[in-house]
């Protein structure tokens, strides 16, 4: 049986896969590196919840990222939900919808009042799995970036 838990450090190569096909997917170059530095930092750190989907064979399916941040207005800590990934041989098999549900039970563990996700616009198939699990888009505020890059950010 497959099982959403806690990733640890022993997942690390796994997840240096996971994460490198994640940031591909989001047009970023592959550098497995830089991937496996990351999620080194993650964990010794301790400053988000990562779990990941395992199958029941033991292998590393996928994994969703969450990390805490203060909010001034409405004072309890909010999760933002940053990352969710599903390897391409496992999707359509209810992966993410797992992942998010844990996601949600580990929130309400915790006394989180709040989880928050930004996703693209034309990500169809992530759109639809948020909206199937009641998540609500927010059409209250507007999103902005600021590039401060070298050779990144445009001129006006």
């Amino acid at each position: 049986m497959a099982i959403v838990r806690p990733a640890t450090h022993d997942d690390l190569d796994a997840l240096v896969t996971l994460l490198d096909d994640y940031r591909v997917f989001y047009r970023q170059p592959s550098d497995k590196r830089a991937a496996r530095d990351f999620l080194s930092a993650r964990f010794g750190r301790g400053d988000s919840h990562l779990l990941v989907h395992e199958t029941h064979d033991g292998r590393v399916t996928g994994f969703v990222q969450l990390y805490p941040v203060l909010s001034t207005v409405s004072l309890p800590p909010r999760w933002i939900l940053n990352d969710l990934f599903v390897a391409a041989d496992a999707r359509s098999r209810g992966v993410g919808r797992a992942l998010m549900m844990a996601t949600t039970e580990l929130a309400r563990e915790h006394d989180v009042p709040r989880l928050t996700l930004v996703t693209q616009v034309d990500n169809h198939s992530a759109r639809r799995l948020h909206e199937s699990l009641g998540w609500q888009r927010v059409n209250d505020f507007y999103s902005y970036t600021l590039d401060l890059t070298p050779g990144e950010a445009e001129t006006p």
